[in-house]
C-alpha cells in the first residue's frame, strides 16, 4: 500500500515510517505536517491509505479527516500520541469517517509491540479493502469474576456499529429513557485499548449509564453494555458475557456477526437489532439469522451514513425490516419500547 503519513512531530513521522517500510511490503506516498498540506497533497496524489495525527497546528486531524472523507473514501487511521488525553477528538474524528486509532509506535529496530499494533491495523484496512494481507492473531483476553446470574433476561437491544459510529451511537441512544426494561449491547469496532474512553465518552453523551461488557456479567435494565476486548463478545447460554478469540480469520474484533449468531443461539426472546455505519460486510448475515429467528431488524440508510457499507450488506441480503436515518431509528425504538 502507498501510505501518508499526517504528522507535526518529525520524531514520531520517524517512527511511522520505519515501522511502515519495515517490511518492505508498503511506502510512504508523502509526508505532511500540517491539515492544510495535507489536503493539498491529497488532491494531487490520492494514497491508499492515510495516517492522521489529532493535534496540528493549521487544520488539526478531525477537520482535516472530516474533508477528506468529503473528497474521497479513501481510508483514514488515527495515529497520534495524544490518544489518552483526546477521547472526544478521536470519537469526533470517528464520526467523520476515521476507520479506528492506534498509538504512535515507539521508535525502535525492530518494530516494538506498538509497531506491530500499526502494522496489524493496515493489515486489517487492506483486508476490508479486499487487498492482500493478513490479520495477526490475537491471544484470548481475560475476563471479569462472574456476576449473579438475573432470574429473568431484560428484552434487549443490540447495535453494531463501525465508521462514523460513536457519534451515530449517540444519536440513536440519546433519546431513550432511563427507566426502561430494556439492555442495551453495542458492538463498536474499536481497539481495546480505547473501548474504555469509548465507554466514557458515550457515557457524557446520553442520560443511560454506559459501562464496558466484561467476562461473566449479565446485560441489565436501563444500562449500555459495550464491547470493550479485541476479542469477540458474545452471549453464552446461562446469558452472561464471554470472550472468545474465534473465529481468527474474522477481520472484524469484535464482530456484530459472533455477537448476533450467539443470540441466536442462546438469548431466548426476540428483541432489536441495529445495524449502524461501517466500512465491510460485518453484521449483514447475522442480522438475516436474527430477522428469521423473530427479532424486529433495523439499519441505517444510505444517505446518512459515513461509510454504507454493514447496512448496505444487511440490506441487500434481506435482513433489514426497516432502513432508517438515525433521528427516526431512535424513534422506531421508543415506539417498540412504549408498547
Amino acid at each position: 500500500m502507498r501510505i501518508a503519513i499526517v504528522n507535526d512531530l518529525a520524531l514520531a513521522v520517524t517512527s511511522i515510517r520505519r515501522v511502515i517500510e519495515h517490511e518492505g511490503r508498503h511506502s510512504v506516498a508523502w509526508v505532511a505536517r500540517d491539515g492544510q498540506d495535507a489536503l493539498a497533497r491529497f488532491v494531487a496524489d490520492e494514497p491508499d491509505l492515510v495516517l492522521m495525527d489529532l493535534l496540528m497546528p493549521v487544520l488539526d486531524g478531525v477537520q482535516t479527516t472530516k474533508r477528506m472523507r468529503e473528497l474521497s473514501r479513501c481510508p483514514i487511521l488515527l495515529v497520534t500520541a495524544d490518544a489518552g488525553r483526546s477521547s472526544g477528538l478521536i470519537f469526533e474524528a470517528m464520526g467523520h469517517g476515521a476507520l479506528d486509532v492506534v498509538n504512535v509506535p515507539v521508535l525502535t529496530e525492530p518494530p516494538a509491540e506498538s509497531g506491530r499494533q500499526l502494522l496489524q491495523k493496515i493489515a486489517t484496512i487492506e483486508r476490508l479493502q479486499g487487498r492482500t494481507g493478513s490479520v495477526p492473531r490475537r491471544p484470548a483476553q481475560p475476563g471479569a469474576a462472574a456476576a449473579p446470574v438475573a432470574r429473568r433476561r431484560p428484552p434487549l437491544i443490540a447495535i453494531g456499529s463501525s465508521t462514523g459510529g460513536p457519534r451515530t451511537l449517540a444519536t440513536v441512544l440519546a433519546p431513550l429513557p432511563r427507566q426502561m426494561a430494556n439492555a442495551v449491547v453495542v458492538i463498536q469496532h474499536i481497539d481495546a485499548q480505547f473501548a474504555p474512553g469509548l465507554v466514557s465518552w458515550l457515557d457524557g453523551q446520553i442520560a443511560l449509564p454506559v459501562r464496558g461488557a466484561e467476562a461473566g456479567m449479565i446485560p441489565q435494565p436501563g444500562t449500555v453494555s459495550v464491547a470493550i476486548s479485541n476479542d469477540h463478545l458474545v452471549i453464552q447460554a446461562d446469558g452472561r458475557f464471554a470472550y472468545q478469540a474465534e473465529p481468527l480469520e474474522e477481520p472484524y474484533r469484535p464482530s456484530v456477526d459472533v455477537f448476533f449468531r450467539s443470540l441466536v443461539k442462546h438469548w431466548r426472546d426476540p428483541g432489536l437489532a441495529v445495524l449502524l455505519t461501517g466500512m465491510g460486510r460485518d453484521g449483514g448475515k447475522g442480522m438475516l439469522e436474527l430477522r428469521r429467528s423473530g427479532w424486529h431488524t433495523i439499519a441505517q440508510d444510505e444517505a446518512s451514513c459515513a461509510v454504507y457499507g454493514m447496512p448496505k450488506a444487511a440490506v441487500e441480503l434481506g435482513g433489514a425490516i426497516e432502513v432508517l436515518p438515525p433521528e427516526a431509528i431512535a424513534r422506531s425504538l421508543g415506539q417498540r419500547l412504549a408498547r
